[in-house]
């Protein structure tokens, strides 16, 4: 176990987790800032330099040998504004209400998925622990 890699699924799987931290808070600003003019909505990219580094460390078949290769230093979370041209209102705001409620919502679920799917992975390897 010691020169596995099955730390590493767990590490991701965090990063993931923080990544959504991240997404919580950004998505939440947008919402304090609905009234406020030229305001444009705000979203983070997370889930693009994780496709990307699964693709570049195996194929999908072997996904826990992709995973295994996954380089931490390379899942980054990058705030980016979007759809800078958009705008809603006469004021040239883009935030809809509508949308970040339900962006929260599905940001939420996401969160606790990976909580719970790390709490999970510890379980086992408390398991597999015990039985020695």
């Amino acid at each position: 176990m010691i020169g596995s890699d099955l730390y590493n699924y767990i590490n991701v799987l965090n990063q993931a987790a923080n990544a959504s931290w991240v997404r919580n808070t950004v998505l939440n600003n947008n919402l304090a800032n609905v009234s406020t003019p030229g305001f444009k909505r705000s979203d983070i990219r997370f889930e693009e330099y994780l496709k990307k580094e699964l693709a570049s460390a195996g194929t999908q078949v072997f996904m826990d040998k992709a995973v295994a290769g996954v380089d931490l230093a390379n899942l980054k979370t990058t705030t980016y504004v979007d759809q800078r041209e958009l705008s809603y209102r006469l004021d040239e705001n883009n935030v809809d209400v509508d949308v970040e409620n339900a962006n929260l919502a599905q940001n939420s679920i996401r969160y606790y998925t990976l909580l719970d799917s790390m709490t999970q992975e510890f379980a086992r390897i408390r398991m597999v622990l015990n039985r020695n």
